[in-house]
């Protein structure tokens, strides 16, 4: 059974470079959330503030997108039945590469 789940990010970096960090760093995030398991992805930019997504493999489907506003980001995805049993582990992990991400440097 698919499984929500949404990750919201707290950050102080404004708008402009919490996108471009999203669209440097979203490469580093696939992983995090297929659970390093091979999956084919596909993104598209809907607006300057939204990436859609999708990713395939194993028989299994995920999609979500991820907003960035100017003091958080959130991502959203729907876990197929294979990784909805791993979604504690897989936002984690999700939750942990977002925060790198987002860090203040």
């Amino acid at each position: 059974m698919p499984r929500p789940v949404t990750i919201t990010l707290s950050h102080d970096l404004g708008l402009e470079e919490a996108r471009r960090r999203v669209r440097d760093g979203f490469d580093k995030l696939k992983g995090q959330m297929t659970g390093g398991m091979m999956f084919a992805f596909s993104e598209s930019w809907e607006s300057d503030d939204r990436l859609a997504f999708t990713a395939r493999g194993l028989g299994q489907t995920i999609t979500g997108q991820i907003d960035i506003f100017p003091q958080h980001v959130r991502i959203e995805a729907m876990l197929p039945g294979l990784l909805a049993t791993l979604a504690e582990t897989i936002s984690g992990r999700v939750e942990k590469q977002g925060r790198l991400l987002l860090e203040n440097k």
